[in-house]
């Protein structure tokens, strides 16, 4: 009946008396919009003006002689406040409602409107007693007073039961942001006085300008939820602060499998925030990190998460993140060996044109080429600016080593360094020797020299970076300063490289840096080199401690960064050659 009446509808716009052709496509393109059937009601894409309860009589009939109604279709057409009304009246007494496909239905209505047409719907939804597992209200531009629409229905019983919510370019806003935030958790409060607590699986809210509060508060509630198994929130300018609150809620979701912040900006410090959780997620399948600037420090810290854990990803999109050649070698190699891998995008970073093809000509080595995305939009090699790269969100007063490097976390307001034990109080020699290095007060320490190890922690890469060179700056040929040198740097790298892949990346990273050769973010400073630090990491990467992993991405920096190692140039050949010779005796 429905589908006669819309036909009726459209020929009546006509004032000819025979239908033309383009009526009859016209006629024919609504009707085949018409779903009625499987539980399913509606009419989507039709771009019908709905203004009163005159023009939607026949689709309330439709839904008074369909008891049975699973979901209803309002998409793609415009929804007044009477209309609305109107609807909500018959949907009073549909109690078996689970899906509301309810995107872009406010097209040319006054913002006003809109929050009283999604009451009167959601108290009808309340009252009918239905149960909703999908809400999509994606595309309606309703902003902060939308959400509070749609309040007490997220809230009520009626959504305790929901598995997917879509709030897709809505404009919510910090404030919309924190709003649904409380009604979820109300929502799941209540649910779990039931028995049953909420379990959202999917969420949607990209193109909301939530920011970092509006995300920080939707954390908590994806925290306390512990069910998600997608979360998309691209482009919501939420920065640094935000994304770390988001991936510590996230890391308490197992069952994640897809996870979107296209667009926003992670910086490093959001990035290795990403990375930490990630290490927990067993079930992701695709990461979509794509513009989010991750920049080469982040990028090798997603490298070694993949080396550790994603033990299922298939889809990896890091692309216009600001990542310079070697550290998308060092992302492609990890990602190479996954088993289920299908894609990854690094187009539009800073690569060059030679880093594009030594990076298409390493993907095809390990028979992998048809997994790398197109490079057509590569940003080029970047300018050396001669200092490194800030972290554009640092102005809010924090230290960089506060709040990532040194792994500290803050709970309840008090702040504690993530599984660092505190470190023992240091000989007056140890601390003397630190503040003032030198080869007579190495060897005076004599078997205090183990102390040192205790000075380094991969918790905090910078300061361990620092001491292991400050150690191998001293190395000479003189035999005894030569052992001493060389049993000193041992124990400190074994120490650090024992642990996770990711500890021992962030050092790594660090210790680059440091050298010159990967640009790194915040106030870490250059050292000047000279030859015994390279000669003492010449000797590590021999010994069994130093993994092949270790060596590889020491030697994807080294071989493509050689240029920072000019004034060393001699050690700098040994160093390469017996990299060269680890990572070939280990293939």
């Amino acid at each position: 009946m429905f589908a006669r009446v819309m036909a009726e509808h459209l020929f009546c716009k006509r004032s000819h008396v025979t239908m033309a052709s383009d009526d009859v496509a016209q006629l024919a393109d609504v009707l085949s919009k018409i779903h009625v059937g499987d539980g399913e009601l509606g009419f989507r894409g039709s771009g019908l003006k709905l203004d009163d309860a005159e023009s939607v009589e026949e689709l309330i009939r439709e839904m008074e002689q369909y008891p049975g109604l699973r979901a209803l279709r309002l998409e793609g057409n415009t929804l007044g406040v009477d209309a609305a009304r109107a609807i909500a009246k018959a949907l009073e007494n549909q109690d078996r409602l689970q899906r509301c496909y309810w995107s872009d239905m406010f097209t040319g209505r006054l913002r006003s409107e809109i929050p009283t047409a999604l009451r009167s719907l959601g108290s009808a939804l309340m009252s009918a007693g239905a149960r909703l597992t999908d809400l999509d209200l994606s595309d309606n531009a309703f902003g902060p007073d939308g959400v509070k629409g749609i309040e007490q229905l997220l809230k009520s019983p009626s959504c305790h039961a929901l598995q997917q919510l879509r709030l897709n370019n809505c404009g919510m806003g910090v404030d919309g942001g924190k709003i649904l935030a409380e009604a979820l958790i109300e929502g799941h409060r209540q649910a779990s006085a039931c028995g049953a607590p909420l379990k959202l699986r999917v969420f949607i809210a990209g193109r909301n300008r939530l920011e970092n509060e509006g995300a920080s508060a939707l954390a908590k509630a994806f925290q306390l939820m512990g069910s998600l198994e997608e979360v998309h929130m691209p482009q919501n300018g939420i920065t640094h602060a935000g994304v770390a609150a988001l991936a510590a809620a996230l890391q308490h979701n197992p069952e994640l499998r897809v996870l979107n912040f296209n667009d926003n900006t992670f910086t490093k410090r959001g990035t290795l925030a990403m990375a930490r959780a990630l290490r927990h997620l067993r079930n992701v399948q695709v990461i979509n990190f794509g513009d989010c600037l991750v920049r080469s420090e982040g990028a090798v810290a997603l490298a070694a998460v993949l080396r550790e854990g994603l033990p299922v990803l298939k889809e990896l999109n890091l692309s216009f993140g600001e990542i310079t050649e070697a550290a998308a070698l060092v992302v492609a190699q990890a990602a190479a060996d996954k088993p289920d891998m299908e894609t990854v995008d690094l187009n539009g970073n800073s690569l060059g044109e030679e880093g594009c093809e030594a990076l298409r000509e390493a993907m095809e080595s390990m028979n992998k080429g048809s997994m790398l995305a197109s490079l057509s939009d590569d940003e080029g090699e970047p300018e050396d600016e001669g200092e490194d790269a800030t972290d554009d969100d640092a102005s809010d007063g924090g230290s960089e080593d506060d709040e990532e490097d040194g792994g500290v976390v803050k709970e309840n307001g008090r702040t504690r360094k993530d599984d660092s034990p505190a470190k023992p109080p240091s000989p007056a020699e140890v601390t003397t020797f630190l503040s003032c290095p030198s080869a007579e007060r190495l060897l005076q320490l004599g078997e205090m020299r183990t102390s040192l190890q205790q000075q380094v922690d991969a918790a905090d890469p910078h300061r361990a970076a620092d001491v292991l060179l400050k150690i191998a700056s001293l190395y000479s040929e003189d035999p005894e300063t030569k052992a001493a040198v060389f049993e000193t740097v041992d124990g400190v790298l074994e120490k650090l490289l024992s642990g996770s892949a990711y500890e021992s990346y962030r050092f790594l990273s660090s210790l680059l840096v440091m050298m010159g050769l990967l640009k790194g973010e915040g106030k870490m400073k250059k050292v000047t080199l000279v030859p015994g630090q390279l000669l003492c990491l010449e000797h590590a990467i021999q010994q069994e401690y130093f993994l092949q992993q270790h060596a590889a991405l020491l030697h994807t920096f080294v071989s493509k960064n050689s240029g920072a190692l000019e004034s060393c140039s001699s050690a700098s050949e040994r160093l390469s050659s017996t990299l060269e010779k680890k990572c070939h005796d280990q293939h």
